[in-house]
């Protein structure tokens, strides 16, 4: 009997989720969950690429301010998302950014906000594969106060606003109860989402930065969303989060 070491298996070698080999990519990632929103990166890039397109994970790169830049989407959930991260380390990622839509949890969060991630409740099964429960699931922090900053000035630009605070990530979208939401309220957690835990965990045993800024798409305690009646300004969220990835990307040298 051979039994399958997965922590050596692929490497230097082309991704067989993700469909990239090595060299095909740069070192820093932007990572929205839904592919179809991995154009909105390239929309701020120059000499567009179409890497791969395999499964939910779609690949693009460019360049932004002298920065090499990829763009991955990692799917929705920390299992694809663990898989993305891992894949794309192995051909030469270092530093990951996650921007995508979040719902806010406290009172006052609007629509279109940023809202910039400082540590996740892991309320996830993926990450108990990697780590204890009580292991924190925490960003680099001169990536996420590079995020914060411009996110602040992005949002004071557009005229919506940046939070940051922690997150937390859960499993089971239609499993959230009136009872789970206001129990993450009173806990104090900003906001809600289904990816930035796994990031987190992979990147931090692997060696690797990581960091999120999302747009709020709703609030659950308000009772908003932008999902029925204003796409648009959802879509200006998802860009300024996107912007606010790129500059940091630029600010940090990633």
């Amino acid at each position: 009997m051979s039994v399958v070491d997965k922590s050596q298996a692929g490497a230097n070698a082309r991704q067989y989720h993700i469909g990239i080999a090595p060299g095909e990519v740069s070192s820093v990632a932007l990572l929205p969950g839904d592919p179809f929103r991995v154009p909105f990166v390239a929309e701020f890039l120059t000499d567009v690429k179409e890497v791969a397109h395999n499964r939910e994970h779609r690949t693009m790169t460019g360049w932004y301010k002298g920065r090499h830049i990829t763009a991955t989407s990692t799917g929705m959930g920390c299992p694809s998302t663990a898989i993305a991260v891992e894949e794309l380390a192995r051909v030469g990622v270092t530093s990951f950014i996650r921007v995508g839509s979040s719902a806010g949890l406290q009172p006052g969060i609007e629509p279109g906000d940023l809202l910039v991630s400082e540590g996740s409740f892991r309320n996830d099964g993926t990450t108990d594969a990697y780590l204890p429960k009580g292991f924190p699931a925490v960003p680099d922090l001169a990536l996420t106060l590079s995020l914060s900053r411009q996110s602040e000035k992005l949002a004071a630009r557009a005229g919506t606003k940046s939070y940051t605070g922690i997150s937390v990530s859960d499993d089971a979208f239609y499993a959230e109860t009136p009872e789970w939401i206001a129990k993450l309220n009173e806990m104090g957690i900003l906001n809600v989402e289904m990816e930035a835990s796994a990031m987190y965990i992979v990147a931090r045993l692997r060696g690797l930065r990581a960091g999120m800024v999302c747009a709020c798409s709703s609030n659950l305690v308000d009772g908003a969303s932008l999902y029925d009646d204003n796409k648009q300004r959802l879509k200006d969220g998802w860009m300024n989060s996107i912007e606010a990835a790129l500059e940091t990307a630029v600010e940090l040298e990633l």
